[in-house]
């Protein structure tokens, strides 16, 4: 039996999985985690990175009144996990059946910098995304991004949910519906089903932004 088709690996990593994680670090296959899966959770262990390998995750945090703020989606090839600290700030979940493959980290690594500073740049990019005074501007700055993540298609995948999207964008499910009828109204977006966009008018996108 190999590791996908192992029933344990749809499951999440125990709480002391970063050992886990090390050991599958070493095989061929990443680990598979089922959608809504938990990767790693606030104050456990921080000492490894992860890559996506297919699939997307969610990186949150729960507020003290109990509302979950999205801070981060990862997609296809690119690694996540960076921390100020020795325990995760963060919880990491699956979107969508995911592959992960967990990377072993060292001092001095030649390509960790690399990696440390395209992360820093994402989460300078949501501060200014949530900067935005307007539900329009906040939907537009997410989807002109996930275009640019996924090379510039105009066919978007989009593996996370509305609500989901709601709350990396600091909006109401409602407004965030709101929105994409309005811009699907408008022709700038198709929406051939609830998981795709396909952006029409890329430039009248952009221009929202400006």
């Amino acid at each position: 039996m190999t590791l996908l088709e192992s029933p344990r690996a749809f499951m999440p990593l125990h709480p002391q999985g970063n050992a886990l994680a090390s050991q599958s670090a070493q095989r061929s296959l990443p680990t598979l985690f089922a959608a809504g899966a938990e990767i790693y959770a606030q104050g456990e262990t921080c000492n490894c990175l992860y890559r996506v390998e297919f699939g997307a995750v969610r990186i949150y945090r729960l507020l003290a009144d109990g509302r979950r703020q999205i801070s981060a989606f990862h997609l296809a090839g690119e690694t996540f996990g960076f921390e100020a600290g020795d325990t995760h700030h963060f919880f990491a979940e699956a979107i969508v059946a995911t592959g992960i493959r967990v990377l072993r980290t060292a001092p001095g690594a030649a390509d960790l910098l690399p990696m440390a500073l395209k992360s820093l740049v994402r989460a300078q990019e949501h501060l200014l995304v949530l900067g935005r005074q307007n539900a329009l501007e906040r939907v537009s700055a997410f989807l002109a991004d996930m275009a640019e993540r996924q090379g510039g298609l105009r066919q978007v995948e989009l593996p996370m949910s509305r609500n989901d999207i709601a709350d990396y964008l600091g909006l109401t499910i409602e407004t965030v519906s709101r929105i994409f009828t309005r811009l699907k109204q408008e022709g700038v977006i198709r929406l051939p089903s609830l998981r795709r966009v396909e952006i029409v008018k890329l430039q009248v996108l952009h221009d929202l932004l400006a």
